[in-house]
């Protein structure tokens, strides 16, 4: 069954769909609407994130674990071009060479993923040099 009556303050566009939000003043009464709703109404853009909060604290050294296992950070790239070669892409900022320490078979391989707060630290990454001898 179609709906044939609307609330007056709700205006349809072109394809029948309601282009108001709710308890929104309509957009052709602008000089009702205060400059704050305006930029309210604006979409911004979310800044991107650095790529170092993207890495979080998966340094060479560093085990970390999530859902997928958990795994040796072996190096880490910072180079796009190179990060984008490894990861398979046509883009990438960065990407983490790591190796599976659960599977004994494990071969280190490349990953792009984001820290996320699913992922949590095992070991942290080895700041101070330890000599050969």
């Amino acid at each position: 069954m179609r709906r044939t009556h609307y609330p007056p303050a709700v205006r349809l566009d072109h394809r029948g769909l309601c282009d108001e939000p709710p308890g929104m003043p309509p957009w052709g009464f602008l000089s009702q609407v205060t400059s704050l709703e305006r930029t309210t109404r604006m979409h911004s853009i979310p800044s991107r994130p650095s790529v170092q909060d993207e890495i979080g604290p998966r340094l060479p050294g560093a085990i970390y674990a999530n859902v997928d296992g958990r795994f040796e950070v072996l190096a880490l790239i910072t180079n796009p071009t190179d990060a984008a070669q490894l990861l398979r892409r046509a883009a990438a900022r960065w990407a983490l060479i790591v190796r599976d320490t659960l599977r004994p078979d494990g071969d280190p391989f490349a990953v792009g993923s984001v820290w996320t707060t699913s992922d949590y630290l095992v070991r942290p990454a080895r700041t101070e040099y330890v000599s050969a001898a």
